[in-house]
């Protein structure tokens, strides 16, 4: 299958997770706690049934985990359970665009934190950028559609998926510090330990009951079409492609989120939303156009 294809089917499926995860009758942490589990078994198995054509055998692949990226496997790891926890709850008080378009704040986040943690220079060109996804992000916060369901409540579902996004952004931060690990393996640590970390506390509060058939069913979805099967897919293209490309082909992903939560779900954007939500989308490319960005699969 031609790599990019299989990059813009990444992004089709990525942004299609929206409307399953809003017909799962679980709390945010159990549905992440599932996902992660499963998607687990997937990159797991796909890895030990492939390691003959695989670089790295298992010992030096624990070799290559020690201890000065441990630190940061396991904080990368819980920013991407925490991201994800907000994502699904932002689904639950917005649309799934708003949600969406919020959550695609992270790479703002990222230009703001870089000066700071990695010593980057904040350039003219990414200044403009900031104030273009704020103002893109004023549009949005500011011009709600009454047509929406009043169960919505917007600030709180918009706020959740800006949390979101700077967890999103915290990954992005702390894998520039991770050393001599694929983003394979890097996803395979990281999804495995938010499931080790949430796991205790499942156990604890004994919450996961699924009540329906669809529930389970799109559990399982969301676990291997929108997790496992799109992360092995990603990862098996991206070698073969220009980071540039990828970040172009990466805003597929939101885009996608928009025409399917508007045709599946009937959720509509006003005029000065669909402007915001373009504003944010453009200074993200053009403030992040020039970067690597294998960071994107933490959707």
């Amino acid at each position: 299958m031609n790599s990019l294809f299989k990059i813009i089917i990444s992004m089709i499926i990525w942004g299609s997770v929206g409307l399953f995860v809003k017909n799962i009758d679980l709390p945010s942490m159990e549905i992440v706690f599932l996902r992660a589990i499963i998607a687990s078994i997937i990159l797991i198995s796909y890895g030990l049934i492939f390691k003959t054509n695989r670089k790295n055998s298992l010992n030096e692949y624990q070799i290559k985990t020690r201890r000065k990226n441990i630190c940061f496997l396991i904080a990368s790891g819980t920013a991407i359970g925490l991201n994800w926890i907000f994502l699904f709850q932002s689904y639950k008080y917005t649309t799934i665009s708003n949600s969406t378009l919020s959550y695609y704040f992270a790479p703002v986040f990222v230009i703001l934190l870089s000066p700071f943690i990695l010593k980057e220079k904040l350039t003219k060109s990414k200044l403009i950028a900031i104030m273009g996804a704020m103002l893109g992000l004023f549009l949005i916060l500011s011009n709600q559609s009454s047509s929406t369901s009043i169960s919505y409540n917007h600030t709180k579902g918009i706020t959740f998926g800006l949390i979101a996004a700077i967890f999103y952004a915290s990954v992005i931060l702390l894998n520039k510090y991770i050393k001599d690990l694929s983003g394979y393996e890097m996803t395979v640590i990281q999804i495995s330990t938010a499931a080790l970390l949430l796991l205790p506390i499942i156990i604890y509060r004994n919450s996961i009951h699924i009540s329906s058939i669809k529930s389970l069913v799109f559990i399982l979805i969301v676990g291997i079409v929108h997790t496992g099967i799109p992360y092995l897919a990603y990862f098996s293209a991206i070698k073969d492609l220009k980071a540039q490309t990828i970040a172009v082909v990466s805003y597929i992903d939101p885009i996608s989120a928009v025409i399917f939560s508007t045709i599946f779900l009937k959720e509509k954007l006003t005029l000065f939303q669909l402007l915001g939500g373009f504003l944010i989308l453009l200074s993200t490319f053009l403030g992040n156009y020039e970067k690597n960005t294998n960071s994107h699969v933490n959707k």
